[in-house]
């Protein structure tokens, strides 16, 4: 039985996925390098860490990547987060969840002031058990420690008894690694084919249709 759900946030619960494609693109040109839209997007979802070397040389990053990453980080937050959103039902899906008694994790590659930012956008304060940010660990997503450090957050649940819901492989594989199954979402970053490859053990356009299906979900109280 489900004891726990673990959320990733970006592209899963907020509508932000394409936001964060134009920051990185425009951060990109404005280091001297012009990258197209089709070959960042694949990389959303994984933390700067391991998407930054992509693009990248280790001389360019070692020279630059601070200042690469505080340029997007303060473009995003003055020219995109005012105009993200959340998905529709999101916070109807967490009540969903809470009414049956599960704890709710949220843990994201974001910034804690982003995530602070999301939760409000969301209207979810009051429904989090607990979070992990990208500033707590030493390795992003598909690394395990976000997911790690969730679950060690949650306190005494066992992994088979806890589920993730994310929007890219990388989410699952992150959740994989500490033996968490995942919910795939494809409102984010992901397509059905990259959920399945990474075995994601159900597959929903977004939170609303997850919720619509919550019965017949691996969320289900049994």
């Amino acid at each position: 039985m489900v004891q726990a759900v673990i959320f990733d946030i970006d592209g899963t619960i907020i509508d932000s996925v394409d936001m964060h494609i134009e920051a990185w693109k425009r951060a990109f040109g404005k280091f001297g390098k012009e990258v197209s839209y089709e070959l960042i997007r694949p990389q959303i979802g994984k933390g700067a860490d391991d998407m930054l070397p992509v693009f990248f040389s280790n001389e360019e990053l070692h020279r630059f990547r601070r200042d690469l990453e505080k340029y997007r980080g303060e473009l995003f937050e003055r020219e995109y987060l005012p105009k993200v959103k959340a998905f529709p039902r999101v916070r109807d899906l967490f009540e969903r969840i809470k009414q049956e008694g599960k704890k709710i994790s949220l843990a994201s590659t974001a910034k804690e002031k982003e995530i602070t930012i999301y939760k409000e956008i969301a209207r979810i304060n009051d429904l989090i058990d607990s979070e992990v940010c990208s500033e707590e660990v030493k390795k992003s997503k598909p690394h395990r420690d976000i997911c790690a450090t969730a679950l060690h957050k949650l306190g005494n649940v066992a992994a088979h008894q806890v589920i993730a819901i994310g929007d890219t492989e990388y989410d699952a594989e992150a959740a994989g690694k500490i033996n968490v199954r995942t919910i795939g979402l494809l409102c984010g970053g992901g397509n059905r084919e990259e959920l399945s490859r990474v075995g994601c053990v159900a597959i929903y356009k977004h939170p609303a249709d997850l919720l619509d299906h919550y019965e017949v979900s691996p969320l289900a109280s049994n």
